[in-house]
């Protein structure tokens, strides 16, 4: 489906973006797992890809730096002989407090990695794309960028950012032959959701009408079917994933 496609999936050590890279590198696509602190766990994201016959390579860069984001483009055409096709935009970072109690580092550092992260990725990877004429950019979302959420307050305006931008994108690159889609999961079995209380767990998956929580490769299936040709059709859209938890 992906086959010799190059993917660079940002914030893949882990959680949703391990599983996106995964899914994408069973797909056919080469993939560049991304990470900025934690390098054992990128190299296992590789391992695990080369173990399916899949091919990949770890490397590091904060989202945020212009630089080191820059760097990693360059690392990818290096590695793979040529610019990437699919970007998705997956790192993000969560700095949870009241708004009256949120300090200016709170706010600052969860704008930079999740909403200034996708803004120099997409810059960098739209030039690739648009003189192949061709190029898919997932962008990951979250529930709360509509819904909203109490102690969020950060958190759910870059999410909700990352939609405007996903829209913007979408119109200035669709005459590229560039697509722009976003997934907005909902709650999601990770290492983030694992240590809520049990009775906080409970109450929200009584909220969804499936009735249970997600897991990280239905996020990863939905950023598949939009990086792969399946969704030629569609741009500046988000998909839910989300149980039904907000329609």
């Amino acid at each position: 489906m992906l086959k010799d496609k190059i993917a660079i999936v940002t914030g893949a050590s882990r959680g949703i973006g391990k599983a996106i890279a995964i899914e994408l590198a069973g797909a056919g696509a080469r993939v560049a797992v991304n990470y900025s602190r934690s390098g054992a766990e990128a190299e296992e994201v590789v391992s695990l890809i080369e173990k399916g016959g899949g091919t990949a390579f770890a490397v590091k860069a904060a989202v945020n730096s212009a630089d080191e984001a820059a760097a990693m483009f360059a690392a990818v055409e290096e590695r793979f002989g040529s610019s990437a096709d699919i970007l998705v935009n997956n790192a993000g970072i969560t700095k949870d407090n009241l708004i009256i109690r949120m300090k200016d580092e709170e706010w600052d550092s969860v704008i930079d990695v999740n909403l200034k992260g996708v803004f120099l990725c997409t810059r960098l990877a739209a030039k690739g794309m648009m003189k192949k004429r061709y190029g898919k950019i997932i962008n990951i979302s979250s529930i709360v960028g509509f819904s909203g959420n109490a102690g969020q307050f950060n958190y759910c305006a870059a999410k909700a950012g990352i939609i405007g931008m996903t829209k913007s994108a979408a119109l200035e690159l669709a005459g590229k032959g560039v697509r722009v889609n976003a997934v907005a999961p909902g709650l999601i079995d990770t290492d983030m959701t694992a240590v809520l209380p049990e009775n906080v767990k409970k109450a929200m998956i009584d909220k969804i009408p499936l009735k249970y929580a997600g897991n990280v490769s239905d996020v990863a299936k939905a950023v598949l079917y939009l990086a792969s040709a399946d969704s030629d059709y569609m741009t500046g859209q988000t998909l839910h994933v989300n149980g039904g938890f907000y329609m």
